[in-house]
């Protein structure tokens, strides 16, 4: 039995008993060649990214040195108290002559629609939970995987929605969809919900963190955690011209990490809620409107969202992003 108060906004598998659906907007805060939790320090990283969340985001984030909560001025999301950064790889249009765009997010139309681009936000409970500690950073997915055998092995709940209209809410593929979608494409990434209860970070930024195994964490993972879940509303919808799409018919986005199957699907979270907000919320079953802005938690501070728009940070690397290009930022092979 799936939970019935997000029935219509998600194919997430979470049941109906969930003691906190928490969703909100967060705007984008910018779209920048940074990644400081796989390639800290590096500017440019290996590839774009396009991120939400606390201002403070820079290219070097070292948990001893950096308190997201203390150092962000402001927030892209709606409540004023989360400063955590949520950050995807970006999508790209590849023309039929080779040249490549970059594809636009746009809010979420089921209660977003005033957002400028970002994403889709859900903090997700079926029962107590632990809020993550300060520090903590995770990612999910793999940028090498190339095959739905690889994904489906190790990773849940990463997947694309073909939008017919903003109320679709089926047909979910796990490879980037290979028709035209009349209202763009919507990206699901959900990451796992059990904690090692020691660890905010590991080395491959994953291994702290486990999927349950049927309703219950396992042994090395005692801990249920909020489940972070991201839903990204591309706008795939300015290159539906047939005439720009590839001859032979295949389908033309490609990840700024260079996969254009979609297997290569991932997420990087790191957290930056002040004080105890976020184990308040979840701990008085804090819940969302359906199809507004409205978040039904009295013990959680939000702004709207022309206030969250206003919340943005300027590029620190030079190039264009907003032109046809000849390759992908970085010069990322597509495989």
């Amino acid at each position: 039995m799936y939970w019935k108060a997000l029935s219509l906004l998600a194919a997430a598998a979470v049941s109906v008993d969930a003691a906190a659906t928490l969703r909100f907007s967060c705007s984008q805060l910018v779209v920048e060649r940074l990644d400081p939790l796989v390639n800290p320090g590096m500017m440019p990283s290996v590839h774009l990214h396009q991120v939400v969340g606390g201002n403070s985001f820079n290219a070097s984030m070292d948990p001893a040195t950096h308190n997201i909560a203390e150092e962000s001025t402001c927030t892209s999301c709606t409540p004023t108290e989360d400063f955590s950064n949520y950050w995807t790889a970006v999508l790209f249009f590849r023309a039929r002559n080779g040249t490549f765009h970059r594809v636009n997010t746009f809010g979420n139309e089921l209660g977003f629609t005033g957002a400028s681009g970002g994403q889709t936000v859900y903090y997700l409970s079926s029962g107590k939970v632990t809020a993550f500690k300060p520090g903590f950073r995770m990612t999910v997915g793999d940028p090498s995987f190339r095959t739905a055998q690889q994904l489906n092995a190790k990773y849940r709940f990463m997947d694309y929605t073909c939008l017919d209209s903003p109320m679709t809410r089926g047909g979910a593929t796990t490879s980037f969809p290979n028709k035209q979608c009349r209202a763009g494409i919507m990206v699901s990434i959900r990451f796992p919900t059990c904690w090692d209860g020691k660890n905010i970070d590991s080395p491959d930024h994953q291994s702290h963190v486990a999927y349950p195994r049927g309703a219950a964490c396992p042994a090395t993972h005692p801990v249920a955690i909020p489940q972070v879940f991201y839903e990204t509303y591309w706008d795939t919808r300015p290159f539906n011209d047939r005439a720009l799409w590839p001859a032979d018919g295949s389908q033309p986005f490609v990840w700024s990490f260079g996969d254009k199957t979609g297997y290569g699907i991932h997420g990087d979270y790191m957290f930056g809620w002040k004080g105890d907000a976020l184990q308040r919320a979840m701990d008085t079953n804090c819940n969302s409107d359906l199809f507004s802005n409205r978040i039904n938690c009295p013990t959680l501070k939000t702004q709207t969202l022309d206030q969250a728009n206003k919340c943005t940070i300027k590029r620190q690397i030079n190039e264009d992003l907003d032109a046809w290009l000849t390759e992908l930022p970085g010069g990322m092979m597509v495989t």
